[in-house]
């Protein structure tokens, strides 16, 4: 207690004295013995009411011991069913929590982990993909402030994700693995890796690149194919031996029919062979009929076009060809046209456009020649100024002739276009907006316009390769700008007219990946609506049964995860619950699955990682080896910690009892003895 404190009590004291004994002894006429107990009251009541004032703290300590927590993470992948060590998890996971001893050193939290980190044990030993990494990069978020040791159960088999042996590094609990799985190599051959394009084109080849492995210290001898239904389309013999245990094959397969093709790859197991399932993979093409064809229109050179075309052809779907307009010939060939910067050599092109109805993009610039494009055509015009201006863009979140996000436009640099006023003619689709030097305009810079089935793209300002460029610095890729440009292609390149209902799903999927279709729905003017009670029915058209699911509104699209499917041919249909609007696909499942690839547990991994954090692995079969390591390991003890709270008086509510105590005892008194 302060000294200030300590005065002021004092003073308290003896102020509450002299005003008791100035009431009832220098003011009584009579002194008699009565009056002490009544100044005695009125003392304490008035002192106690001071000393409420001043308000004095006290420090008060409590102790308290605080155990070390003790993480059990452990593998819900169906690799550890798969290698048969499902039972030993749930014996190991028992022997825990019967140990008293460890309860009483640790705080024991219990998680499981696949493809993402649970806070519970409820294990399955089904899940398809496992990434140990992540889980451990959670568990590091979740325990960063406190001292939190880790055993990880786990056959250190990982399907995808950062390489969790040289992650662990940032890792800063100790992890104790505990390997699950046979650790004795045992001879195996197997499909390590199948590269392939999901899609090909039709009447061409499409390359594949299959990676074959063997352990084993004989010479073996064995044969390598691949089948549609019953037809064998490529055989090889495949020689391995103890330093050979390897080989990449490198062939091509006819596509010859449009849709999805199915094939099995298989190396024919060795005899004394245990794990089979590794020796077969199964995967599919989708045969498309062409590509898009594109047509770029251009009387200039300019950096643009080369961007353009790079863009357009990130997409293997797409091919683009650069054109002057006097050798523009016929249109039929192309999907869509890209007309650059139109001057009165384009009057020609023109005329074809109208009279084939084709979709084209119109990009303008400085060296537009606005009075030729005013003529030519009504939708837009252009106020003719013979000047020119940088045009930084803003996008437009309620776009809604198709679904876009924001890359981020407002870092890009200016374009340049001609200077005044657009005058729009008819109905349009801003995408994105005009800033002029840090003024934000309503005038449009991009806009899409559909009018009697033409779809038409403007955009007002030359210079695209500086925002591909921008791109490329900002995230060292160009992926954002070529979805951002093949969007716009995609829509021009389609001649489907608007729908209500859109969905978006694959042709196959291999049965180790998430399986989402996805759903836009819209008013009746077009715009996204949130209020959408949609479904999805599935059918297996092998089995012919019907599973209907609800759909999920996840951003600006409506969704459902279908991961569960079992490999199969299935036939969906999405509806609107009320409304009579629906859209039907199909799709196939391909039967894989990465985790029964694995025959043993990858000890070199799990020993690595022990070792990054300063921990120590173990067999499952040395539990007792482990528990008595954690109960004598002398850096995970419970501390006792003393916790200082500082109590103001004011906060024992008690002493202001007392006080209204003391004074109804002394009215009390006063008016028993006549003296109120």
């Amino acid at each position: 207690m302060q000294t200030e404190t300590i005065l002021l009590i004092i003073a308290a004291f003896i102020i509450s004295l002299i005003i008791a004994l100035y009431q009832y002894f220098y003011k009584a006429k009579k002194r008699q013995k009565k009056h002490l107990f009544f100044a005695f009251l009125r003392f304490l009541s008035v002192f106690a009411l001071l000393v409420l004032l001043i308000n004095p703290s006290f420090k008060k300590n409590t102790y308290y011991e605080e155990k070390p927590n003790l993480i059990i993470a452990v593998d819900n992948s169906s690799s550890i069913r798969h290698l048969k060590q499902d039972q030993n998890v749930s014996q190991f996971i028992n022997r825990i929590q019967q140990d008293n001893n460890l309860k009483d050193r640790y705080n024991i939290s219990y998680y499981s982990f696949a493809e993402g980190l649970t806070d519970s044990l409820n294990l399955s030993f089904n899940q398809r993909q496992t990434n140990i990494s992540k889980a451990l990069e959670d568990l590091d978020q979740v325990y960063k402030n406190s001292t939190a040791p880790t055993i990880l159960l786990s056959d250190g088999n990982q399907t995808y994700g950062k390489d969790y042996q040289f992650s662990s590094n940032s890792y800063k609990q100790a992890v104790f693995p505990v390997i699950l799985g046979d650790t004795i190599q045992v001879v195996d051959t197997k499909i390590e890796q199948l590269n392939v394009n999901r899609y090909a084109y039709l009447k061409n080849r499409f390359p594949i690149e299959v990676i074959l492995t063997y352990s084993g210290d004989q010479n073996v001898r064995t044969r390598f194919e691949v089948t549609s239904g019953n037809a064998v389309l490529y055989t090889k013999e495949i020689v391995f031996s103890e330093e050979q245990n390897s080989s990449v094959i490198n062939f091509t397969l006819p596509a010859n029919n449009v849709g999805v093709l199915q094939y099995r790859a298989r190396l024919v197991p060795l005899s004394n062979e245990k794990n089979k399932v590794n020796n077969t993979k199964t995967f599919a093409v989708e045969v498309i009929d062409q590509k898009t064809n594109i047509l770029l229109v251009s009387d200039i050179i300019h950096p643009d076009l080369g961007a353009i075309k790079k863009s357009v052809e990130s997409n293997e779907r797409r091919s683009l060809v650069i054109a002057k307009p006097s050798n523009v010939k016929d249109l039929d060939e192309y999907q869509m046209i890209i007309i650059y910067q139109p001057n009165s050599r384009f009057r020609g092109l023109y005329e074809q456009l109208n009279t084939l109805q084709k979709n084209y993009f119109t990009i303008a610039g400085a060296k537009t020649d606005w009075v030729f494009l005013n003529r030519v055509q009504k939708k837009y015009t252009q106020e003719i100024t013979r000047q020119t201006e940088y045009y930084i863009p803003r996008f437009n979140p309620n776009y809604n002739a198709f679904l876009f996000e924001d890359i981020g436009f407002q870092n890009y640099p200016p374009l340049i276009g001609a200077f005044g006023e657009v005058r729009m003619n008819v109905n349009y689709d801003p995408l994105l907006y005009r800033t002029i030097s840090n003024i934000e305009t309503e005038e449009p810079f991009l806009v899409t316009i559909e009018q009697e089935g033409v779809r038409e793209a403007l955009l007002l300002g030359e210079g695209l390769w500086r925002w591909r460029a921008q791109n490329y610095l900002d995230a060292k890729n160009f992926e954002n700008f070529d979805d951002f440009f093949g969007k716009i292609i995609q829509y021009l390149a389609s001649s489907k007219r608007k729908s209500r209902l859109n969905t978006v799903s694959e042709s196959f999927y291999y049965g180790n990946s998430n399986i989402k279709i996805s759903a836009e729905y819209f008013t009746k003017n077009y715009e996204f609506d949130r209020r959408g009670n949609l479904r999805i029915s599935i059918r297996n058209k092998n089995t012919e049964a019907i599973q209907t699911i609800p759909m999920i509104l996840k951003n600006n699209s409506y969704e459902v995860d279908l991961s569960n499917l079992t490999p199969g041919d299935y036939d969906y249909t999405v509806s609107v619950i009320d409304e009579n609007i629906s859209k039907s696909g199909s799709f196939s499942v391909l039967e894989y699955d990465v985790e029964q690839q694995f025959l043993n547990a990858d000890v070199t991994k799990l020993k690595r990682v022990a070792t990054n954090t300063n921990g120590k692995y173990y067999y499952i079969n040395q539990i007792d080896s482990l528990i008595n390591n954690l109960l004598t390991d002398q850096r995970y003890q419970v501390i006792q910690k003393s916790k200082e709270n500082v109590v103001s008086l004011i906060d024992w509510k008690y002493l202001l009892g007392i006080v209204i105590l003391l004074l109804a005892i002394e009215w009390f008194a006063r008016k028993y003895n006549g003296l109120i």
